[in-house]
C-alpha cells in the first residue's frame, strides 16, 4: 500500500487463538514488543471476573446474579516496567488468576453470555483503533472476525501440559504432571464444546504448531505470516 503524504497509516489488529497452554501470552506479548503494539491479554481479563466471581460468592449458575454483577465490573491491564498486571475493581490480581482452580472457573464462567458481552465490549474498545496483539479462544471468530490478521497457535496436550506444570511448579504449587495434564485436556473439553463461542480455528486464521519449537521460532513464524496477510501494512522496514 502506498501512504499519501501526511497519512498515517492505521496499525493491524491481530488476533491470536488456541488452547490453554499453548505459549499465547508469551508469544502475543513479545510478537507486540517487536511490532510496537499493544498487547491484549483478554484470557487474563476473563480470568479476573472469574476471581472477582469466587471472591464475592456468586454461583455462575445464578444467570440474574451475574448478570447484575457484570454491570459492576472493571477490568483492565497496566504495565509496569513491561511486565503486564491484570487490574480488576481496583486490586492487582495478577497471580491469583493463574492457579488450577482459576483455570477451570475461568472456562465455565467466560461461557456465560453477560460475562462474554461485558468483555467483548471492552476488548473491541481497546483493539479500535488497532496497533494491537489480542490472543485469546475466540478473538479471530468472534470479537474481532475481521481482524487483519488471524494466528491460531495450538501444541500437544502433553506438551501444554508440561509447560504449564513447570510454571506452576515455578510458582511453588503443589501439583503433579499428570494432574496437570489431565487440568489441560479437561479445559480443552470446556472451552470446546461449550454452546456460546467455543474454541475454534477462524477458516481463514494460520495454524502454528508450537509443538517442539522455542519461542523465538514461533515468534519468527508469526511475524513472517503478519507481513504476508498484512502486504507489511502497519510494519515498519
Amino acid at each position: 500500500m502506498v501512504e499519501a503524504p501526511g497519512e498515517q497509516v492505521r496499525g493491524l489488529v491481530i488476533a491470536i487463538d488456541g488452547p490453554s497452554g499453548a505459549g499465547k501470552s508469551t508469544v502475543s506479548r513479545q510478537l507486540a514488543e517487536r511490532l510496537g503494539y499493544l498487547q491484549i491479554d483478554t484470557g487474563a481479563m476473563y480470568r479476573a471476573v472469574a476471581y472477582l466471581m469466587n471472591q464475592a460468592g456468586i454461583d455462575p449458575a445464578d444467570h440474574d446474579a451475574v448478570r447484575r454483577f457484570c454491570t459492576t465490573v472493571d477490568v483492565r491491564l497496566d504495565s509496569v516496567a513491561g511486565v503486564q498486571r491484570v487490574i480488576a475493581n481496583g486490586q492487582d490480581v495478577t497471580r491469583q488468576i493463574r492457579t488450577p482452580e482459576m483455570s477451570l472457573m475461568t472456562s465455565r464462567v467466560s461461557a456465560l453470555a453477560p460475562v462474554r458481552d461485558a468483555m467483548m465490549l471492552a476488548q473491541r474498545r481497546m483493539g479500535a483503533a488497532g496497533g494491537v496483539v489480542l490472543e485469546g479462544r475466540d478473538i479471530g471468530t468472534v470479537v474481532f472476525p475481521d481482524a487483519d490478521v488471524k494466528l491460531y497457535l495450538s501444541a500437544s496436550t502433553e506438551e501444554r501440559g508440561r509447560r504449564r506444570h513447570a510454571e506452576l511448579v515455578a510458582r511453588g504449587e503443589q501439583v503433579t504432571l499428570e494432574e496437570t495434564i489431565n487440568a489441560v485436556a479437561e479445559r480443552d473439553a470446556q472451552d470446546s464444546q461449550r454452546d456460546l463461542a467455543p474454541l475454534r480455528m477462524a477458516s481463514d486464521a494460520i495454524a502454528i504448531d508450537s509443538s517442539g519449537k522455542d519461542v523465538a521460532e514461533v515468534l519468527d513464524m508469526m511475524e513472517a505470516a503478519c507481513k504476508i496477510r498484512s502486504g507489511m501494512v502497519g510494519f515498519s522496514s
